[in-house]
Protein backbone atom coordinates (compact mmCIF):
# COMPACT_ATOMS: atom_id res chain seq x y z
CA UNK A 1 0.00 0.00 0.00
CA UNK A 2 2.78 2.41 0.92
CA UNK A 3 4.66 1.53 -2.27
CA UNK A 4 1.59 2.21 -4.37
CA UNK A 5 1.09 5.61 -2.74
CA UNK A 6 4.73 6.53 -3.31
CA UNK A 7 4.58 5.43 -6.95
CA UNK A 8 1.28 7.25 -7.62
CA UNK A 9 2.79 10.71 -8.42
CA UNK A 10 5.18 9.18 -10.95
CA UNK A 11 2.37 7.17 -12.54
CA UNK A 12 0.16 10.27 -12.78
CA UNK A 13 2.97 12.20 -14.49
CA UNK A 14 3.58 9.33 -16.94
CA UNK A 15 -0.13 9.09 -17.78
CA UNK A 16 -0.56 12.86 -18.23
CA UNK A 17 2.67 13.56 -20.13
CA UNK A 18 3.10 10.35 -22.14
CA UNK A 19 0.06 8.07 -22.29
CA UNK A 20 -2.61 10.74 -22.90
CA UNK A 21 -0.63 12.58 -25.64
CA UNK A 22 0.10 9.26 -27.36
CA UNK A 23 -3.58 8.30 -27.32
CA UNK A 24 -4.59 11.71 -28.70
CA UNK A 25 -1.86 11.43 -31.33
CA UNK A 26 -3.16 8.06 -32.52
CA UNK A 27 -6.74 9.33 -32.58
CA UNK A 28 -5.72 12.44 -34.58
CA UNK A 29 -3.92 10.25 -37.13
CA UNK A 30 -7.29 8.71 -38.10
CA UNK A 31 -8.95 12.10 -38.66
CA UNK A 32 -8.73 15.02 -41.08
CA UNK A 33 -7.74 17.44 -38.29
CA UNK A 34 -6.31 20.60 -39.90
CA UNK A 35 -6.00 24.34 -39.43
CA UNK A 36 -9.77 24.79 -39.74
CA UNK A 37 -10.29 22.29 -36.93
CA UNK A 38 -8.10 24.40 -34.64
CA UNK A 39 -10.69 27.20 -34.78
CA UNK A 40 -13.95 25.27 -35.15
CA UNK A 41 -13.09 22.10 -33.27
CA UNK A 42 -14.72 20.12 -36.09
CA UNK A 43 -13.06 17.15 -37.73
CA UNK A 44 -14.10 13.84 -39.24
CA UNK A 45 -12.72 10.31 -39.01
CA UNK A 46 -11.06 9.22 -42.24
CA UNK A 47 -9.90 5.71 -41.31
CA UNK A 48 -6.55 4.73 -42.79
CA UNK A 49 -6.54 7.55 -45.34
CA UNK A 50 -3.73 9.44 -43.60
CA UNK A 51 -1.51 6.35 -43.57
CA UNK A 52 -2.28 5.56 -47.21
CA UNK A 53 -1.36 9.14 -48.11
CA UNK A 54 1.76 8.87 -46.01
CA UNK A 55 3.18 5.74 -47.62
CA UNK A 56 2.40 7.00 -51.11
CA UNK A 57 4.08 10.36 -50.42
CA UNK A 58 7.49 10.33 -52.11
CA UNK A 59 8.57 13.18 -49.83
CA UNK A 60 8.07 11.03 -46.73
CA UNK A 61 9.87 8.05 -48.27
CA UNK A 62 12.80 10.29 -49.21
CA UNK A 63 12.93 11.87 -45.75
CA UNK A 64 12.88 8.42 -44.14
CA UNK A 65 15.73 7.20 -46.34
CA UNK A 66 17.62 10.44 -45.73
CA UNK A 67 17.18 10.01 -41.98
CA UNK A 68 18.44 6.41 -42.07
CA UNK A 69 21.57 7.35 -44.05
CA UNK A 70 22.26 10.41 -41.93
CA UNK A 71 21.74 8.53 -38.66
CA UNK A 72 24.11 5.82 -39.89
CA UNK A 73 26.77 8.41 -40.73
CA UNK A 74 26.31 10.08 -37.35
CA UNK A 75 26.52 6.82 -35.39
CA UNK A 76 29.60 5.62 -37.30
CA UNK A 77 31.38 8.97 -36.95
CA UNK A 78 30.56 9.54 -33.29
CA UNK A 79 31.44 5.95 -32.33
CA UNK A 80 34.82 5.97 -34.09
CA UNK A 81 35.83 9.43 -32.85
CA UNK A 82 34.55 8.72 -29.33
CA UNK A 83 36.51 5.45 -29.19
CA UNK A 84 39.62 7.25 -30.46
CA UNK A 85 39.30 9.94 -27.78
CA UNK A 86 38.78 7.29 -25.09
CA UNK A 87 41.88 5.42 -26.23
CA UNK A 88 43.86 8.68 -26.21
CA UNK A 89 42.73 9.38 -22.63
CA UNK A 90 44.16 6.04 -21.48
CA UNK A 91 47.60 7.24 -22.62
CA UNK A 92 47.49 10.73 -21.11
CA UNK A 93 48.90 11.81 -17.78
CA UNK A 94 46.52 12.59 -14.95
CA UNK A 95 46.58 16.38 -15.44
CA UNK A 96 45.98 16.23 -19.19
CA UNK A 97 43.34 13.54 -18.78
CA UNK A 98 41.49 15.73 -16.29
CA UNK A 99 41.66 18.68 -18.69
CA UNK A 100 40.30 16.58 -21.58
CA UNK A 101 37.52 15.21 -19.35
CA UNK A 102 36.48 18.71 -18.28
CA UNK A 103 36.48 19.88 -21.90
CA UNK A 104 34.27 16.96 -22.91
CA UNK A 105 31.86 17.61 -20.05
CA UNK A 106 31.58 21.30 -20.96
CA UNK A 107 30.88 20.44 -24.60
CA UNK A 108 28.31 17.84 -23.55
CA UNK A 109 26.58 20.20 -21.11
CA UNK A 110 26.15 23.00 -23.68
CA UNK A 111 22.50 23.26 -24.82
CA UNK A 112 22.09 22.14 -28.42
CA UNK A 113 20.23 25.35 -29.31
CA UNK A 114 23.18 27.47 -28.14
CA UNK A 115 25.74 25.26 -29.86
CA UNK A 116 23.65 25.27 -33.07
CA UNK A 117 23.64 29.08 -33.09
CA UNK A 118 27.42 29.11 -32.52
CA UNK A 119 27.93 26.72 -35.44
CA UNK A 120 25.64 28.83 -37.62
CA UNK A 121 27.88 31.82 -36.90
CA UNK A 122 31.07 29.81 -37.49
CA UNK A 123 29.90 28.74 -40.98
CA UNK A 124 28.31 32.08 -41.87
CA UNK A 125 29.48 33.33 -45.32
CA UNK A 126 31.43 36.56 -45.21
CA UNK A 127 32.51 36.63 -41.58
CA UNK A 128 32.37 33.00 -40.41
CA UNK A 129 35.51 31.78 -38.64
CA UNK A 130 35.58 28.46 -40.52
CA UNK A 131 35.75 30.13 -43.93
CA UNK A 132 38.42 32.51 -42.67
CA UNK A 133 40.59 29.70 -41.24
CA UNK A 134 40.30 27.57 -44.39
CA UNK A 135 41.18 30.59 -46.52
CA UNK A 136 44.26 31.30 -44.38
CA UNK A 137 45.37 27.68 -44.84
CA UNK A 138 45.37 28.28 -48.63
CA UNK A 139 44.25 24.73 -49.37
CA UNK A 140 40.77 25.33 -50.80
CA UNK A 141 41.28 28.86 -52.08
CA UNK A 142 39.19 31.79 -50.89
CA UNK A 143 36.09 30.29 -49.23
CA UNK A 144 35.19 33.23 -47.01
CA UNK A 145 32.02 33.93 -48.99
CA UNK A 146 31.06 30.29 -49.43
CA UNK A 147 27.44 29.63 -48.43
CA UNK A 148 27.77 26.31 -46.64
CA UNK A 149 24.05 25.74 -46.15
CA UNK A 150 23.19 26.48 -49.79
CA UNK A 151 24.85 23.25 -50.95
CA UNK A 152 23.17 19.98 -49.80
CA UNK A 153 26.45 18.13 -49.23
CA UNK A 154 28.09 20.99 -47.35
CA UNK A 155 24.93 21.56 -45.32
CA UNK A 156 24.97 17.92 -44.21
CA UNK A 157 28.66 18.26 -43.35
CA UNK A 158 27.88 21.23 -41.08
CA UNK A 159 25.06 19.36 -39.34
CA UNK A 160 27.19 16.21 -39.08
CA UNK A 161 30.03 18.11 -37.43
CA UNK A 162 27.65 19.77 -34.97
CA UNK A 163 25.92 16.55 -33.90
CA UNK A 164 29.22 14.66 -33.71
CA UNK A 165 30.68 17.40 -31.52
CA UNK A 166 27.76 16.98 -29.13
CA UNK A 167 27.73 13.15 -29.19
CA UNK A 168 31.44 12.38 -28.78
CA UNK A 169 31.75 13.45 -25.10
CA UNK A 170 29.23 10.88 -23.85
CA UNK A 171 30.74 8.09 -25.94
CA UNK A 172 34.34 8.96 -25.09
CA UNK A 173 33.74 9.19 -21.33
CA UNK A 174 31.65 6.00 -21.26
CA UNK A 175 34.14 3.97 -23.29
CA UNK A 176 37.06 5.31 -21.26
CA UNK A 177 35.32 4.31 -18.02
CA UNK A 178 34.76 0.83 -19.44
CA UNK A 179 38.37 0.54 -20.59
CA UNK A 180 39.68 1.31 -17.12
CA UNK A 181 37.86 -1.79 -15.85
CA UNK A 182 39.43 -4.20 -18.35
CA UNK A 183 41.98 -6.80 -17.34
CA UNK A 184 45.28 -5.55 -18.77
CA UNK A 185 46.74 -9.06 -18.66
CA UNK A 186 45.20 -9.70 -22.09
CA UNK A 187 46.97 -6.67 -23.59
CA UNK A 188 50.25 -7.67 -21.96
CA UNK A 189 49.93 -11.17 -23.40
CA UNK A 190 49.22 -9.73 -26.84
CA UNK A 191 52.27 -7.49 -26.56
CA UNK A 192 54.45 -10.47 -25.66
CA UNK A 193 53.11 -12.27 -28.73
CA UNK A 194 54.28 -9.37 -30.90
CA UNK A 195 50.98 -7.55 -31.47
CA UNK A 196 51.32 -3.79 -32.00
CA UNK A 197 49.12 -1.18 -30.28
CA UNK A 198 46.63 -0.96 -33.17
CA UNK A 199 46.32 -4.73 -33.57
CA UNK A 200 45.95 -5.21 -29.82
CA UNK A 201 43.25 -2.54 -29.65
CA UNK A 202 41.07 -4.02 -32.40
CA UNK A 203 41.72 -7.65 -31.53
CA UNK A 204 41.64 -7.45 -27.71
CA UNK A 205 40.17 -4.19 -26.39
CA UNK A 206 37.25 -3.78 -28.80
CA UNK A 207 35.93 -7.37 -28.37
CA UNK A 208 36.12 -6.96 -24.59
CA UNK A 209 34.14 -3.70 -24.89
CA UNK A 210 31.50 -5.24 -27.15
CA UNK A 211 28.66 -5.18 -24.54
CA UNK A 212 29.19 -1.48 -23.78
CA UNK A 213 29.72 -0.55 -27.43
CA UNK A 214 26.55 -2.37 -28.48
CA UNK A 215 24.44 -0.47 -25.96
CA UNK A 216 26.03 2.86 -26.93
CA UNK A 217 25.40 2.12 -30.63
CA UNK A 218 21.69 1.36 -30.06
CA UNK A 219 21.22 4.51 -27.97
CA UNK A 220 23.09 6.57 -30.58
CA UNK A 221 20.79 5.30 -33.35
CA UNK A 222 17.74 6.33 -31.33
CA UNK A 223 19.19 9.77 -30.50
CA UNK A 224 20.47 10.49 -34.01
CA UNK A 225 17.18 9.39 -35.59
CA UNK A 226 15.49 12.11 -33.52
CA UNK A 227 17.85 14.97 -34.44
CA UNK A 228 15.75 18.05 -35.16
CA UNK A 229 16.95 21.22 -33.39
CA UNK A 230 20.36 21.24 -35.04
CA UNK A 231 18.96 20.74 -38.55
CA UNK A 232 16.18 23.27 -38.14
CA UNK A 233 18.41 25.97 -36.67
CA UNK A 234 21.14 25.52 -39.30
CA UNK A 235 19.21 24.84 -42.52
CA UNK A 236 15.47 24.48 -41.75
CA UNK A 237 15.62 21.38 -43.94
CA UNK A 238 17.05 23.27 -46.91
CA UNK A 239 18.22 23.93 -49.46
CA UNK A 240 14.78 22.88 -50.66
CA UNK A 241 14.21 19.62 -48.82
CA UNK A 242 17.77 18.32 -49.16
CA UNK A 243 18.35 18.11 -45.38
CA UNK A 244 14.75 17.47 -44.36
CA UNK A 245 14.86 14.38 -42.16
CA UNK A 246 11.69 12.77 -40.77
CA UNK A 247 11.62 15.23 -37.86
CA UNK A 248 11.81 18.26 -40.15
CA UNK A 249 9.31 16.73 -42.59
CA UNK A 250 6.86 16.14 -39.74
CA UNK A 251 7.28 19.67 -38.40
CA UNK A 252 6.63 21.16 -41.82
CA UNK A 253 3.50 19.07 -42.31
CA UNK A 254 2.00 19.58 -38.86
CA UNK A 255 3.05 23.09 -37.84
CA UNK A 256 3.71 24.92 -41.09
CA UNK A 257 1.17 23.26 -43.38
CA UNK A 258 -1.15 22.67 -40.39
CA UNK A 259 -2.05 19.21 -41.70
CA UNK A 260 -2.34 17.87 -38.14
CA UNK A 261 -3.84 14.53 -39.16
CA UNK A 262 -1.01 13.79 -41.56
CA UNK A 263 1.61 14.99 -39.09
CA UNK A 264 0.08 12.73 -36.43
CA UNK A 265 0.29 9.73 -38.76
CA UNK A 266 3.96 10.44 -39.40
CA UNK A 267 4.57 10.74 -35.66
CA UNK A 268 2.84 7.41 -35.00
CA UNK A 269 4.97 5.64 -37.60
CA UNK A 270 8.13 7.27 -36.22
CA UNK A 271 7.16 6.28 -32.67
CA UNK A 272 6.68 2.66 -33.76
CA UNK A 273 10.10 2.65 -35.43
CA UNK A 274 11.76 4.04 -32.31
CA UNK A 275 9.86 1.59 -30.11
CA UNK A 276 11.28 -1.21 -32.24
CA UNK A 277 14.79 0.17 -31.70
CA UNK A 278 14.09 0.49 -27.99
CA UNK A 279 12.93 -3.14 -27.92
CA UNK A 280 16.26 -4.14 -29.44
CA UNK A 281 18.04 -2.16 -26.74
CA UNK A 282 16.03 -3.75 -23.91
CA UNK A 283 16.47 -7.21 -25.38
CA UNK A 284 20.21 -6.62 -25.49
CA UNK A 285 20.21 -5.53 -21.84
CA UNK A 286 18.30 -8.66 -20.88
CA UNK A 287 20.76 -10.77 -22.86
CA UNK A 288 23.60 -9.18 -20.88
CA UNK A 289 21.78 -9.86 -17.63
CA UNK A 290 21.41 -6.17 -16.73
CA UNK A 291 18.72 -5.01 -14.29
CA UNK A 292 16.06 -2.78 -15.80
Amino acid sequence: MVSAIMAAPALVIIVVLIVVPLVLLVIASFTNFNVRSLFTGEFEPVGLTQYVRLFTDIGFIQSLARTAVFAGALVAGSMLIGMAVAQMMTRLGQAMRMLVSLSLIVAWAMPNVASSLVFAWMFQPGYGVVGWVLTQMRVFGDVRNLSWTADPRLAFVCIWLLVIWQAVPYIALTVYAAQTQLDHAYLEAASLDGAGPIRAYWSITVPLLKPQLSVIAVLSVIWDFNVFNQIWLLTQGGPGSATATVGVFTYRKAFIGFDIGQGSAISVVTTLLLMALTAVYIRHLLHLGEDL
